[in-house]
């Protein structure tokens, strides 16, 4: 099989990568060892944001790109990325005093010109706690609230990227595991790939190969046969979630933390709170790396000291997750100290055509992918499309009540499902719906208390790329992010999967068996 490109990683990075490639005209291949959006970007804090905290390393640069990529985002995905409220509590003994903070928020508005969201407002203290009445009082001297925005499925927005490349002539291939690239004259030729499913091996023919794979970046490296230098120096994030507590307003919060000085948030995400982030240094494996019962004390152990009233102890985290920052290796002492900025790397002398892409972030993916196709494109195809993607709406962009509007046409879809259907599929949302036409069942949601229906897992399947139960309950329809990580949706999506994708009782039985696994990963470590 022969393409101009191959992508490898399916995280949000290769998929946008994948997406503007095949935009241009590119003939495109994006490659997955496992499911879309299965690791690095999946198991972060879901933040939309201009990384307010770079101002404090002078990255200036970065933050404008990122305020500006912000909107686009805004625009291009409304139904996936949202305006977030923030507050910053600021204290007698904090290491920013207020001043620092509100200064801080003013460039911060500055570097955000052409803003759609409000600019930041100073509080008092008695403003702070009225707003915020279980904050902290002690202490309290003020508090600065800001916008940024948050993406709740940062799954969905990975799939609907990878989307948008398969409409435009890509290949997309999940549980596909690069196991070497093949090199002519130090000149990339392609790759040898296996199934990591069936344990069936093939090659992939192409110009040009764009290493995104996150974490693997150097293992990738590696499978090229060549003394490529070692370019990752990974640090590890962990994050906690537990239910709302009392106290806490609709405006997420944005604390220093006492121990140590570190900013972290905590933030209203999915009906529930999202608590992080830790950042350490780690050279483990990824796909072995558990959050540690240190790293979740510490994060209620701060929450507690942020909100004294919250009431949170170790039984109430009801999952935790950890994942793998792939920054540049670089010999700081601090690990807030390294650049969030990407650095794209291109190994001419050793494998020509092999571009590697180190660190990013959700919040600049599209620009990324520009900027990396811009030096790939021209050598690979003449008159090569310009990048558009700030431009084109992703596949789901679209207007709340013209999509609800629709779905109340669909009267085997409860009500109840519409808002859930819109957040997930946004403009997709009645393409999803209209499989309950034929089969009025799949309109039945999965479980009583839940807005998924029927219709998302055959989607799933037969539209969205996804091969596992896992794929369909984790990354597609978001079942698997509730409180009980979709347990309860497991048989009820098994029945749809047997009477409407074909699945035998074997296969079933298999693929609850892995989804159990994968659900098990994200248990609070023992001890907690």
């Amino acid at each position: 099989m022969d393409f101009d490109l191959i992508v490898v990683g399916g995280g949000i990075n290769g998929a946008g990568i994948a997406r503007d490639a095949a935009l241009r005209g590119l003939r495109t291949c994006l490659l997955e060892q496992g499911d879309l959006c299965n690791s690095t970007t999946r198991w972060s804090s879901r933040l939309i944001h201009g990384g307010l905290r770079y101002l404090e390393f002078g990255e200036l640069g970065l933050v404008h790109e990122s305020l500006q990529e912000r909107e686009n985002l805004l625009r291009n995905a409304p139904h996936l990325v949202r305006p977030l409220p923030l507050m910053i509590p600021v204290y007698e003994a904090a290491r920013r005093g207020m001043n620092t903070v509100d200064f801080g928020l003013y460039v911060y508005d500055l570097l955000s010109i052409g803003r759609s969201v409000p600019g930041h407002r100073r509080l008092s203290r008695d403003e702070a706690l009225a707003e915020m009445p279980g904050l902290q009082p002690d202490g309290l001297t003020g508090a600065v609230v800001y916008y940024d925005a948050q993406v709740t499925y940062v799954e969905r927005l990975v799939v609907e990227n990878a989307l948008a490349a398969a409409a435009a002539g890509a290949r997309i291939d999940t549980h596909a595991a690069v196991e070497k690239v093949l090199l002519e004259r130090n000149h990339v030729t392609g790759v040898e790939v296996r199934d990591t499913r069936t344990g069936e091996r093939s090659t992939r023919h192409a110009t040009a190969i764009i290493n995104a794979a996150g974490p693997w970046v150097d293992r990738i490296l590696a499978a090229a046969g060549r003394p490529l230098p070692r370019f990752l120096g990974p640090t590890k994030g962990t994050h906690i979630v537990v239910r709302p507590f009392a106290g806490f307003a609709g405006t997420a919060c944005y604390a220093e933390a006492r121990s140590d000085g570190r900013p972290f948030f905590i933030l209203p995400w999915n009906g529930l709170m999202l608590i992080g982030t830790t950042d350490t240094r780690c050279d483990d494996e990824p796909t072995t790396l558990r959050p540690t019962a240190a790293e979740v004390d510490y994060l209620l152990a701060e929450t507690r000291n942020t909100f004294p009233d919250c009431g949170l102890g170790r039984e109430s985290v009801l999952y935790a997750y950890c994942g793998v920052r792939p920054l540049p290796r670089q010999g700081l002492r601090e690990t807030s100290a390294i650049t969030r900025r990407h650095l794209i790397r291109q190994h001419g002398r050793s494998a020509r055509g092999l571009t590697s892409i180190i660190g990013g972030k959700i919040t600049t993916y599209r620009h990324l992918a520009e900027e990396v196709l811009d030096r790939v494109a021209p050598r690979l195809k003449a008159g090569s499309r310009a990048c558009t993607t700030a431009e084109v709406p992703l596949p789901g962009a679209a207007a709340a009540a013209d999509v609800l509007r629709e779905l109340a046409a669909f009267p085997a879809v409860p009500a109840a499902s519409h808002a859930h259907l819109y957040a997930v599929y946004g403009r997709r949302a009645p393409q999803v719906a209209a499989l309950s036409r034929d089969a009025p069942d799949l309109g039945e949601p999965l479980v009583a208390a839940g807005g998924a229906i029927g219709a998302e897992v055959v989607f799933a399947v037969r539209e969205e790329f996804a091969v596992t139960l896992g794929d369909v309950l984790m990354r597609r329809c978001m079942a698997g992010l509730g409180p009980d990580l979709g347990r309860a949706s497991l048989a009820p999506a098994l029945r749809v999967a047997a009477r409407h994708l074909g699945w035998d009782d074997a296969r079933c039985r298999a693929e609850e068996a892995a989804c159990q696994a994968e659900i098990a990963l994200l248990a609070p470590p023992a001890g907690v």
